[in-house]
Order: structure tokens, then sequence, then C-alpha cells
């Protein structure tokens, strides 16, 4: 069902504060990729409120108070609360696959091919995607000291660190976007030079660029000058 301009408004602001309710960990424990899209869900009434294990019973009482629900325990099915950890590399097993990298929602693992990773602990949201993928296994994850915010909703999770991971979650989806738009775009091109040939296609834009030029020479503008 389509959505009018002004209900259009009204769910982007009701998604926006949800958002703000999930400490942006991007750990998909909730069933859903990224905590927006868990946040989507749960606006259009497809999810419910206790699929946050991070966010815990912080984030669910938060949801029921904004959202006029009931509160109710983190459903297990989903995982467990817990305290945040990060992941800390073995650097001297580490043989630079990059596929923690690749598994990382916020760019929080820095090295190249065949190199030294190394994670950056204060952007590291402690998801755990990247020991899965560890083909030797030289992740671990390890309790983060804290130093609480009182005046903050989570212990474990200041303001700066979430605004951070939901900055750098947003930034790293979009680079990802564009980059298959660029192999798309490029397959395109690959498929016409095998159908038509570098010749053929080069031939096509210089005859579409006459066409412009031809046009532009006959605009009404330059009628009415010559006149």
């Amino acid at each position: 069902m389509s959505l009018s301009p002004e209900e259009e408004i009204k769910m982007a602001a009701r998604v926006q504060a949800i958002d703000e309710w999930l400490p942006q960990t991007q750990c998909t424990q909730c069933s859903y990729p990224r905590c927006q899209e868990y946040a989507v869900a749960i606006a259009a009434g497809e999810a419910d409120i206790n699929q946050c294990p991070p966010g815990g019973d912080i984030t669910i009482r938060g949801l029921a108070s904004l959202l006029g629900k009931i509160g109710k325990p983190l459903n297990p099915e989903f995982g467990v609360h817990k305290t945040k950890q990060v992941a800390v590399i073995d650097e001297a097993v580490c043989i630079g696959c990059v596929m923690c990298i690749k598994a990382c929602p916020t760019d929080a693992i820095i090295g190249t091919a065949k190199a030294m990773h190394t994670v950056i602990e204060q952007d590291c949201t402690g998801c755990e995607l990247c020991v899965e993928p560890c083909p030797v296994d030289c992740i671990d994850m390890v309790e983060q000291q804290q130093s609480p915010d009182l005046t903050w909703r989570w212990p474990d999770y200041s303001p700066a660190a979430t605004a951070r991971a939901r900055r750098q979650t947003v930034a790293k989806l979009a680079r990802e976007q564009q980059r298959e738009h660029d192999k798309s775009s490029l397959h395109k091109l690959r498929e016409l030079r095998q159908q038509k040939g570098s010749d053929q296609i080069k031939q096509d834009i210089a005859a579409a660029l006459e066409r412009v030029a031809a046009r532009t020479d006959t605009s009404p503008a330059d009628s009415d000058t010559k006149k």
C-alpha cells in the first residue's frame, strides 16, 4: 500500500525515533541486516520490539514507551544480552585474507590483502560478524573496559559511539552500492564490446555527439540570432 506524502514524512520520523533506541551494533541478531532496517520493520508492524539482544531490556522499555506498547522480555530466539565486547586480531596468526574487513559493517578493521589486519577499538561495535569468516580463527571477542555515561541510556554504548556507528554503516553501504553500480556499468560495456566491437562503439558515440552538436547548432535561440 502506497503512502501519501504526509504519511511518508510521519513514517520516516517514526523510523528515526525507533532507530535511536537501537545501539547500532549492526549485528544482524534481530534477523535484519542493519539496525535501520529493523527499525523500518518495527514501524511497519512487521517485527516485534524485543529482537535486539545488544539493546536488551533498555531498548525494549524505550521502544515500548515510544510506541505505546506493553514491555516484554527479550525473545531468546534472537540471542541473549551480554556486556559489550570488541574484536581483537592475533596479528601473528593473521594471513591478511580481508574476509573480516568485508564482514565488518562499520569499517572498524583496517589492513590490505596479504598484510596484517587490526581493529580500531573505538569503531568496533562488538557485532561478532568478523569471527566466523576468519579461516585461521585469529579473532577473539574480549570485554571492553567501560566508562559509563550515567546520563545516557546504555552503559555499553555511548551517544558518540552509536552516532559514529550509524554514520560509518551508511557510508559503507553507499560505497558498496556505488561499487555494484560501477560493476554493472562495466559489465554492460563489456557486453556491448562483445556484441558490437570497440570500433563500432566508438563510431556510435561519435555519431551521437554529432547529433547533439547538430541540434545545438539549429536551436531556436540560434535561429532568432541569425534573423
